[in-house]
């Protein structure tokens, strides 16, 4: 199996060479890195200790990781060497930055040369991959080598179970030997379970998105960003976060119109990735409006004038932005990347919107909006509308940002839960606290 998933990889990198060289001219990307990926040359860490390697894609899955390895490591009884990888350059260097006691690196890429080196380096005693991380030759080797492996905060949304059910005949061993995978939801750990985990390995614990959400706008980064951004107490705040085009746009041109009524409106906007920070500043230009990139403001307080908008172009800083927001659109949901989490803006009370494209959130969604907790906007061209009922209405704007974060209070508890299984996982027993979805 190791050689023939070889001859494919090497078949679709030759097909896709094309569009990835493009990438790395154009946008710098799958650069850094590289080395570590195609060879495996992680960290050493072969020792005495008890060696962790949890995994986390990019930015979203790292930002997850912060609670959960910390409570591993409180609650575990031993003492453990900590590996944290990750697949692209934000998430990377929002691990460096959040995990400086960790050792960080690259997650290799699925080639039987480069896993087994890495394997063979770092030598862990538990792996640990987040969401939905499933690598054919990485997850084989590691049952070969009788390593536990485990998946938490598992999803598995309507494309990606099709398509992993047209590979049944693949993925059903593969899972089978996974070790313990905890599911943000029922229908999650129903699928997994069809497609090979086992019942008795799977189990339904939340979300710890809840449980890794700040809550208080008085912390110290969001009350930070406040001062930099020279937000008064009268200002009305409307954050577009994890954006894509065009939602920029729609969200600028309803700012734009509602301005001359609302003077103090203020509006961030923060792209999805940072290859387009440099086009939304080029949009402000031609449209007129004057654009302040957070990348450029001094720490010291200034003067920003209420006109300008707010273009958040650094990594990381998006979670405590969202403390600012008084109404809160949450991106990728007007376009076909099915929406990003809307927790975090949830989680601070603000009056949260989004778009009818949510199919990766769909249960969040379905909570929120059951509990009138957050508005979905069927079009771009109701986005105003929408706006304009929430600044003309303070009491709504309240009761959405109150709902919302109530919700976010009563679903928390998945990290403990999490950590459990996986100390139960390692130590070869079954949790009592196992929740199956058999």
């Amino acid at each position: 199996m190791p050689w023939l998933l070889n001859i494919v990889y090497l078949c679709v990198l030759t097909i896709l060479s094309p569009g990835i060289v493009w990438r790395m001219v154009r946008h710098g990307r799958y650069r850094r890195g590289l080395l570590q990926k195609l060879t495996g040359h992680l960290p050493d860490m072969a020792g005495h200790e008890l060696v962790v390697w949890f995994h986390a894609v990019s930015v979203g899955e790292v930002l997850q990781l912060q609670h959960v390895v910390a409570r591993f490591c409180d609650t575990s009884p031993h003492r453990w060497r900590i590996l944290i990888t990750t697949s692209t350059d934000t998430g990377y260097d929002l691990a460096v930055e959040r995990f400086p006691d960790c050792t960080v690196s690259w997650f290799p890429l699925d080639f039987s040369w480069a896993v087994n080196r890495a394997l063979d380096r770092v030598q862990p005693n538990l792996v640990v991959l987040t969401e939905l991380e499933f690598w054919p030759g990485f997850l084989d080797t590691c049952h070969r080598r009788k390593i536990k492996t485990a998946v938490i905060n598992a999803r598995m949304s309507d494309g990606s179970f099709h398509r992993y059910s047209q590979a049944r005949w693949l993925v059903k061993p593969l899972l089978n030997h996974i070790s313990v995978v905890t599911a943000q939801s029922t229908e999650y750990a129903e699928r997994l379970i069809a497609l090979g985990t086992r019942p008795e390995r799977t189990a339904v614990t939340g979300s710890v998105k809840f449980d890794g959400v700040t809550t208080d706008p008085s912390n110290e980064a969001t009350v930070a960003l406040r001062t930099l951004f020279c937000i008064d107490t009268g200002d009305v705040v409307i954050i577009a976060g994890s954006t894509q085009s065009p939602e920029e746009e729609m969200v600028l041109k309803a700012w734009k119109k509602l301005r001359c009524r609302y003077p103090h409106l203020r509006l961030i906007l923060v792209p999805r990735h940072r290859e387009r920070f440099d086009a939304v500043a080029s949009l402000l230009a031609r449209d007129n409006v004057r654009c302040l990139r957070r990348s450029t403001l001094d720490e010291a307080p200034r003067k920003i004038p209420k006109d300008a908008v707010i273009l958040l172009d650094t990594i990381g800083e998006l979670s405590a932005c969202w403390g600012l927001a008084d109404i809160a659109l949450v991106g990728g949901s007007f376009g076909s990347r099915g929406g990003q989490n809307m927790l975090e803006p949830a989680a601070f009370g603000a009056a949260v919107l989004f778009g009818p494209n949510t199919w990766n959130f769909r249960d969040i969604v379905r909570l929120l909006l059951s509990q009138q907790a957050a508005i979905e906007v069927a079009a771009e061209n109701q986005f105003e509308t929408h706006l304009r009922q929430l600044l003309d209405d303070e009491d709504l704007r309240t009761e959405l940002g109150l709902a919302a974060r109530r919700i976010v209070l009563t679903q928390q508890g998945a990290i403990q839960h999490t950590v459990q299984l996986l100390l139960a996982a390692f130590a070869g027993g079954d949790s009592e606290s196992r929740r199956t979805a058999a």
